[in-house]
């Protein structure tokens, strides 16, 4: 899949930029993050904190989306936004890591270390800074 193909099945659509709903989803991306912060890790707790910081960091790529006039619905073409429609290969390949980690975790049952999950999360906050960059 890429792009064209995203927009071509109506899973990313060009839409007029919404800048209070850009707000609201920085508001609440940074929400997810201090909830997650405020988590101890803990074997019980590390795919609760996996999934608030990738929430964080699909809610961070939806606005980013958004001030460039897309409406994404699935998380794969967040991808190929990255990479093709801002050239940022490496923050679609980074982002499609975690992607990919977060829903072994969610949908397969997928445990991780304590180690595993202090270095996702680590990448995770990190791309999340570059993303604010943009």
């Amino acid at each position: 899949m890429d792009f064209e193909e995203c927009q071509n099945k109506r899973i990313a659509k060009e839409v007029q930029p919404d800048q209070e709903l850009i707000k609201s989803l920085f508001k609440t991306s940074q929400n997810k993050l201090d909830s997650e912060k405020q988590l101890p890790l803990t074997q019980t707790t590390s795919s609760s904190k996996i999934s608030l910081a990738y929430d964080a960091l699909r809610e961070i790529l939806e606005a980013l989306a958004l001030k460039n006039r897309f409406k994404i619905y699935n998380h794969e073409c967040y991808v190929y936004f990255l990479k093709e429609i801002l050239n940022k290969s490496n923050l679609g390949d980074q982002f499609d890591d975690i992607r990919k980690v977060r829903n072994r975790v969610n949908y397969y049952g997928k445990e991780l270390t304590i180690e595993e999950t202090k270095q996702i999360l680590e990448e995770t906050h990190q791309l999340i800074k570059e993303i604010k960059k943009l």
